[in-house]
């Protein structure tokens, strides 16, 4: 612990002060002075920082659910990445609000069963719901929920209501198509959540798309990419499917903990793979992340064992002679964190 500490430190001195640098330069001053006639070799210059990339200005937050599902829909990107897309399209992050259907009502429980029973929440009826008290499920389900007005947090509990009531099959499809248009697109991923560490890499751009690729992009609105250092990493994953209760919001929830457990279970027993080298390579989805409800992803994670045996067996002088069977099932768990999670 004691060396991993000064290996720490020792790091943290090169970082901010560069000392390699400033020795090598300090070395061939002393040659030339020795010996004019010696011609050294010019030193490296420090590469020059990343120019600043500032926080953007906030755009005027969207006051309807059509105006959000517009200003992060995906269908743009179909053109040049129709495999892609078409892999979204079926991922639970296209309905990521809608859900199995199961998160719709979930989201209604936790109104009803939890924001308006809270004494402080400041919420009795629909009408005082606001932005802040949907983070509770939005802050991984619908995260650019920050981006409207309290309105649309009422709009969407409003129409998730209008849904489970209807019994008409072609209003009640009208009605899960508009609640499924807000959803975990393209630009969450690839823009609003692609740079984590923003004092070191920068904010994300209004005008850039991120991944592994720097250069133009051709699109209307957006026409540049760059390279996300995360993007292929598990902490991207990490930021919805987290480590447990959300500590940020007034009242912390907590649902997705799969990334605890792969930190804290997975990572310390040698595990190196990432989220996504088993969620999109191995399992050959790509962008149609699945989890235990598809059959790939369970033959991955899971070994399951069948025993079973029929005998028959004497009950008593009533009942006589039944059959009787046994049935033993042995499942180990492969993936090395916890099954099913979120």
């Amino acid at each position: 612990m004691r060396t991993n500490l000064f290996m720490l430190m020792a790091l943290v001195l090169v970082l901010a002060a560069n000392p390699v640098y400033a020795t090598k330069k300090a070395d061939a001053a002393k040659e030339q002075a020795k010996n004019p006639a010696t011609v050294v070799a010019p030193t490296a210059p420090i590469p020059a920082p990343a120019a600043h990339q500032a926080q953007p200005q906030k755009k005027e937050k969207a006051k309807t659910m059509a105006e959000l599902a517009a200003r992060y829909d995906s269908t743009s990107c179909k053109d040049c990445h129709e495999d892609v897309y078409k892999e979204w399209e079926q991922s639970l992050h296209s309905k990521s609000i809608l859900g199995t259907p199961r998160t719709a009502p979930t989201i209604i429980t936790a109104v009803d069963k939890g924001i308006k029973l809270f004494p402080h929440s400041g919420a009795k009826e629909d009408k005082d719901l606001t932005v802040n008290h949907l983070m509770i499920c939005a802050k991984c389900h619908l995260p650019q929920l920050k981006d409207a007005t309290d309105d649309v947090a009422r709009e969407i509990v409003s129409t998730i209501r209008a849904w489970q009531a209807e019994e008409n099959d072609t209003k009640r499809t009208e009605l899960e198509k508009k609640i499924s248009s807000l959803n975990i697109g393209c630009t969450v991923c690839h823009n609003n959540l692609a740079i984590i560490h923003k004092w070191a890499d920068g904010y994300p751009q209004p005008d850039t798309i991120y991944g592994s690729k720097a250069g133009s992009h051709d699109h209307p609105s957006f026409t540049k990419m760059a390279k996300a250092p995360a993007m292929k990493e598990s902490i991207l994953c990490g930021q919805c499917h987290g480590q447990g209760p959300n500590f940020e919001l007034d009242h912390p929830s907590q649902c997705g903990t799969i990334y605890a457990s792969y930190l804290f279970a997975y990572i310390p027993e040698g595990g190196t793979e990432t989220c996504q080298e088993c969620h999109m390579k191995k399992s050959k989805l790509g962008h149609n992340m699945q989890a235990y409800r598809k059959d790939e992803m369970v033959k991955m994670a899971l070994d399951v064992h069948v025993h079973s045996r029929a005998m028959y067996w004497r009950k008593n002088k009533t009942d006589g002679v039944i059959p009787i069977g046994y049935v033993d099932i042995e499942m180990h768990n492969k993936a090395g964190h916890t099954i099913p999670d979120g």
